[in-house]
């Protein structure tokens, strides 16, 4: 009986539960975000499956996005190609597997059809998971998502034909799982960012990580829910909430360094969207404590969603940038630069974005 309990408390084997996706509006996916320290290279991976009625498991969707700071953008089709289970580190507790482990056993391989891009490394998570929040909005459409910084990658990536190259940064992972449509969604803003001033090698985590998201209900902007999350050398140690937050945004980025992406939507008389802020502005509040975020963008990659229930088109953008941070937490007083990821997403529109 004993074993029973034990069992029955355990969590999931895997960063899901093993239920069935039935409803085409049920979602899950896993997002994976890296920057190597100098920021000159980015790594981002979405793998999500999709409600399907006549499939328990879903219709799987993968796309590999790259990118190099003196060629840009390289991506994938929404079909790339690995494993069936992916890494994930929210999985059951288990030994973690060092960097310095065969290359040959890699934790993440993901390529596109044609060859490339194409990504190969062995993943080490270094911190505690933040706190997983849910956002209910429009009804009966909902959203669970769980972040985790300062995960550190090593191995080999391939951007344009050729031989590939070694490929050493820390990163993001998280989870999100849900049933919402598009349109009801309205949009996020989202990003990241970890400072890790010393070598990777040695496996430690980032000094500091930062980690903020923005949620956007269509209709609902009044309720929209915001957080900011604070690690220090791999532990989370504050959680800062929608009511101690200020977040603004200035200026445009430039639309010839917005591209849009996989290459085939911009012939599809994909609508325009929003103009992408030049800068993203947060300052957090929590009795003496404060976090103060800066973000200036350089570089966005349009990704073109497709939406079930919506002939308007819905786009993520992943914004990379540098990211100038100010804390007063405790005794600590710091303040610091590093290379950092912010995606805004939402629906093609002429306006601009809310974040207020």
């Amino acid at each position: 009986m004993e074993s029973i309990v034990s069992a029955q408390l355990l969590p999931p084997p895997g960063p899901f539960p093993r239920s069935p996706l039935r409803h085409p509006l049920e979602r899950r996916w896993l997002h994976y975000a890296f920057l190597t320290r100098d920021g000159s290279r980015a790594l981002v991976a979405n793998i999500a499956w999709l409600g399907d009625e006549g499939r328990s498991a879903g219709r799987r969707n993968a796309i590999l996005l790259t990118h190099q700071r003196e060629v840009g953008w390289s991506c994938s089709q929404w079909n790339a190609a690995g494993p069936a289970e992916p890494w994930s580190s929210f999985r059951l507790a288990s030994p973690p597997r060092l960097l310095e482990s065969p290359p040959e056993m890699p934790d993440f391989e993901l390529a596109a059809t044609k060859g490339w891009p194409w990504a190969r490394l062995r993943l080490q998570p270094t911190s505690t998971p933040g706190i997983g929040g849910c956002a209910t909005f429009h009804g009966d459409h909902w959203q669970r998502w769980q972040a985790e910084p300062g995960v550190l990658a090593r191995g080999f990536w391939r951007t344009r034909p050729g031989e590939p190259d070694p490929f050493e940064a820390v990163g993001y992972h998280e989870r999100v799982r849900g049933r919402w449509g598009w349109p009801e969604m309205g949009g996020w803003v989202f990003g990241f960012c970890n400072h890790a001033p010393e070598g990777l090698g040695e496996g430690r985590p980032p000094e500091w990580s930062i980690v903020f998201a923005l949620l956007q209900p269509g209709e609902e902007m009044p309720g929209q829910a915001c957080v900011l999350m604070l690690w220090r050398r791999g532990r989370l140690i504050r959680f800062i909430p929608r009511r101690l937050l200020r977040v603004t945004a200035a200026g445009q980025l430039e639309r010839d360094r917005v591209e849009t992406l996989p290459a085939q939507m911009a012939l599809l008389g994909t609508g325009p969207m929003a103009a992408v802020p030049a800068a993203l502005c947060l300052d957090g509040y929590q009795g003496r404590d404060w976090v103060q975020l800066r973000f200036r963008g350089r570089a966005a990659a349009r990704l073109v969603v497709p939406s079930e229930t919506s002939l308007r088109p819905y786009s993520v953008h992943e914004v990379i940038g540098e990211a100038e941070a100010e804390l007063a937490i405790g005794p600590h007083r710091v303040s610091f630069r590093s290379p950092a990821i912010v995606e805004f997403a939402g629906g093609a529109t002429a306006g601009s974005w809310d974040v207020s």
